[in-house]
């Protein structure tokens, strides 16, 4: 029997998620201690960032086909679960007495212009894709596996920052499927009100006035009339037409 490998391993933003995931481990095993951070509090809180954006990436889009507007949540937690790690990095750089690289800067020029290729696993996906994100991490190995806590911090932050962009893109798609298809379970909603006023509708209501839908009797919430009948459009609330009940 085939089994279906998920869609997301195919992701650049997943992908990048992972290198910026196993660097962040890399990093705290070799600059965090018991001087600098004696209760490891901070080495929980950077990992736990780092591993919360491939994973919510990796959620949402197996999501995908059940609910868009939970897809783009997800992703939207990614998103700010790499803000809060470029802000514990950047906090590290002006501890150290330092400044992170200006985008005018050599270094910070260097980097950006590293590219990254597009997964193209073609058969035994799990294992060529941790094959694929190793080649595209030794693309920025240069920078993350030195001695330097200042050089591997920078780059840290210019890739996530990266990433935050690409999932911006990212997550505008999604909503413009979502507003154009919709989903699973917004779809299933519809149909369940659909069907709900359906039933409601009965045999001899009278038309709506203002666009000839069948009516439905409802109670009024507020107002002179609270807690008496009236019948109201079945297409409400695309249509406000109400009816009194002689």
């Amino acid at each position: 029997m085939e089994i279906k490998v998920p869609s997301f391993y195919w992701l650049d933003t997943w992908v990048l998620g992972n290198i910026i995931q196993i660097a962040t481990q890399d990093f705290c095993e070799k600059y965090l201690d018991r001087k600098n951070d004696p209760c490891g509090r901070q080495y929980d809180q950077m990992t736990q960032a780092a591993r919360s954006v491939p994973a919510n990436i990796a959620e949402g889009v197996s999501r995908h086909s059940t609910s868009k507007e939970t897809e783009m949540k997800l992703s939207d937690v990614a998103r700010a679960s790499l803000s809060e790690l470029t802000n514990d990095y950047i906090n590290w750089i002006l501890r150290h007495g330092s400044f992170p690289w200006s985008i005018k800067s050599t270094e910070y020029k260097e980097v950006q212009a590293v590219r990254m290729e597009h997964p193209d696993y073609k058969e035994d996906v799990l294992y060529n894709s941790s094959v694929h994100i190793m080649a595209q991490k030794q693309k920025f190995d240069q920078w993350l596996t030195g001695n330097d806590s200042l050089v591997e911090a920078n780059c840290i932050v210019i890739l996530c920052r990266r990433l935050s962009i690409m999932l911006r893109r990212q997550i505008i798609n999604q909503f413009e499927t979502f507003r154009e298809e919709g989903g699973f379970t917004e779809k299933l909603t519809a149909e369940r009100l659909a069907n709900r006023t359906e039933k409601s509708v009965e045999e001899n209501a009278p038309e709506c006035p203002k666009c000839g839908k069948p009516m439905i009797r409802r109670v009024a919430q507020k107002g002179k009339n609270s807690g008496k009948e009236f019948w109201s459009c079945s297409a409400y609330p695309d249509c406000n037409g109400t009816k009194s009940i002689d």
